[in-house]
């Protein structure tokens, strides 16, 4: 049997069941397991160091990267959090309208931004409408996370696996696939997969009371800090209330000095003046912004001054200047305040800022006794910072978690999207080309910080794909993939189309519920280009349903890195998926199959 194939079809057949192997045990990383692959191929000569390596400068590693800058983008400037807000007002109040709006809204948001991105920004969103409408979360969440999947396949830069059935086809000798082309099937998939909550999944959604949110547990949302009004202000001789109504910045006073006097509240239409001295309640992205506004300081830094003579001037170094301390039990910290406690004298460092799980503070920072338990956001150099690591008065140091978030270039931010999707759709640059100007204008635009955008791509996805590539590639230039489609060829014979399509999309939903997209379209789709030709049809409708299954079959929690998000705060089991999700694949395979043919007719 064996000596039917060649050396180069038993090695590479024995690096895919190996890769598979590793990819379902999760022994490894996928990203590490994408780097053996490309090892393994290149060592044994299946494929040249050149193609390889060529996953890396790939059109779709390209494009992923460049969208993940762009969605990191729409994050940082609050363009993210501003379209949530928008489809949690249009949402209403009736358990219908609020199932619509949001898998119709979310939908349409996958197609231009990384489903998971959307999933993560929508989840806060959705489990507020559901305490505000008394609906289960559980009764929302999975409609949420589906409709994220489904409208990735709307436009080819939803989802990786869009991207490599075109290279797919274009290695095959076919055009690639246009922005658009896969539109029709994704717009029916997606209004069919929101009727069918609407009208059956609805009752087959348990209905469970809202888990808590994991990443909540660890976020401190709101600090008090000082912020001091100087000379050039720009909010001289305006009101507080003048002042939030650009709603650049989130915060609210709790008290406020001037001259050494307190003013009596409330402070709405208090008039700003240089010097004055402000106890504010704020996020810590605001806090991070106060440090880089012209005009505008944290009163312990301009009090005080740099805490050491590396003093950052830039956003990014900011942040990496700021950490976390919590006061231990049993300090001696407890019960004296922070003007008692000198933290510049005794430390070097400066408190820029203090959260309390419980109170408010209504005077001074320097005048603030400290309790078990605060957290103090302190400023300092390395030395400085690290006398506060090693005193027992602290539990740990964290890092800060506040990031510039320049949210005056939300509407740029989306200018530049939209101007990107059309400069593609009108193929005025090729894709790859289009998606990373549209990467690098965001960055030049100041719509997000170059480091910012290198953490926004998601290096696990980028390496993955980069390994993927190149394993379709060994498939195809080994033969294998022409000997699995004379396989299915001789297994399908007498078949209709259709029903050889509908079972292409069953066997690749279930092999995606155990392989990212990515990896299920460079594995099946030169084997669905290859049966097409054996069959005498384009190849089109073979890969387009390969990459459709890929991305949009539901029979489990893990096939999706979106589920996995919804999973706990949903209070969702297994088999909730399996009963909802299986019904949906099914539903969605039969559209596929027949828009396909419609599309790509033989």
């Amino acid at each position: 049997m064996l000596a039917q194939f060649t050396f180069q079809q038993v090695a590479f057949f024995a690096i895919l069941i190996a890769s598979f192997a590793l990819l379902m045990t999760e022994r490894l990383r996928n990203d590490v397991v994408a780097l053996l692959i490309i090892l393994a191929l290149a060592m044994t000569g299946i494929l040249t160091p050149d193609e390889a390596l060529a996953g890396f400068g790939s059109e779709p590693a390209i494009i992923v990267a460049s969208i993940f800058v762009m969605s990191g983008a729409f994050h940082q400037t609050g363009l993210a959090d501003l379209i949530g807000g928008w489809i949690g007002r249009l949402a209403g109040h009736t358990y219908n309208r609020a199932v619509s709006v949001i898998m119709l809204a979310v939908a349409l948001l996958s197609a231009f931004t990384h489903h998971v991105t959307t999933t993560a920004v929508m989840l806060p969103v959705t489990l507020n409408l559901s305490r505000e409408r008394n609906i289960p979360a559980s009764k929302l969440l999975m409609p949420l996370s589906f409709a994220a999947s489904l409208g990735t396949c709307i436009t080819i830069i939803g989802a990786p696996a869009f991207l490599i059935a075109s290279g797919v086809l274009q290695r095959a000798g076919r055009p690639g696939l246009g922005i658009f082309s896969i539109s029709p099937i994704g717009l029916a998939i997606t209004l069919a997969g929101t009727l069918f909550m609407l009208l059956i999944g609805r009752f087959l959604l348990p209905s469970r009371e809202t888990g808590e949110d994991p990443a909540a547990r660890f976020r401190l949302d709101n600090y008090f800090t000082e912020v001091k009004i100087l000379p050039d202000s720009p909010w001289l001789g305006q009101t507080l209330a003048e002042v939030k109504e650009n709603e650049d910045y989130q915060f609210t006073v709790a008290g406020w000095l001037r001259e050494g006097q307190r003013l009596k509240g409330p402070f709405t239409h208090h008039q700003m003046k240089a010097e004055d001295v402000l106890l504010i309640h704020t996020t810590p992205e605001d806090m991070v912004a106060f440090r880089q506004e012209g005009g505008i300081e944290l009163h312990p830094v301009e009090k005080y001054g740099e805490a050491s003579e590396n003093g950052a001037t830039e956003a990014e170094e900011v942040t990496d200047q700021l950490v976390q301390a919590v006061i231990a039990p049993r300090s001696d910290l407890i019960g004296r305040t922070l003007a008692e406690v000198d933290f510049r004298k005794r430390y070097g460092a400066i408190v820029v800022g203090l959260w309390r799980r419980q109170g408010y503070l209504r005077q001074e920072l320097a005048r603030t006794r400290l309790r078990e338990g605060d957290v103090l956001v302190l400023q300092g150099g390395e030395a400085d910072l690290a006398r506060v690591a090693q005193d027992p008065s602290f539990l740990m140091l964290v890092p800060f978690q506040g990031e510039i978030r320049p949210r005056r270039k939300a509407r740029l931010a989306g200018i530049i999207m939209l101007a990107t999707v059309l400069v593609a759709a009108f193929s005025l640059l090729p894709l790859e080309i289009a998606s990373l100007a549209g990467a690098v204008a965001m960055v030049l635009t100041g719509c997000i910080t170059p480091r910012q955008a290198y953490r926004a791509i998601d290096t696990r996805i980028y390496v993955f794909i980069a390994g993927a590539i190149p394993l379709g590639a060994a498939m195809q230039k080994t033969g294998a993939a022409d000997l699995l489609a004379h396989g299915l060829q001789g297994a399908l014979g007498g078949w209709s189309e259709t029903v050889i399509l509908l079972a292409i999309f069953l066997l690749v939903g279930l092999v995606t519920q155990l392989m990212s997209d990515s990896a299920t379209v460079a594995l099946f789709g030169p084997v669905a280009v290859a049966l097409a030709q054996g069959l005498g049809h384009p190849p089109e409708a073979y890969v387009v349903t390969v990459a459709m299954a890929s991305v949009a079959a539901f029979f489990t929690p893990i096939g999706h890195h979106g589920n996995l998000l919804i999973y706990g705060p949903g209070r969702y089991q297994f088999g909730d998926f399996v009963k909802v999700g299986t019904p949906l694949t099914i539903l969605v395979g039969v559209i596929v199959v027949f828009a396909a043919r419609l599309l790509w007719p033989l």
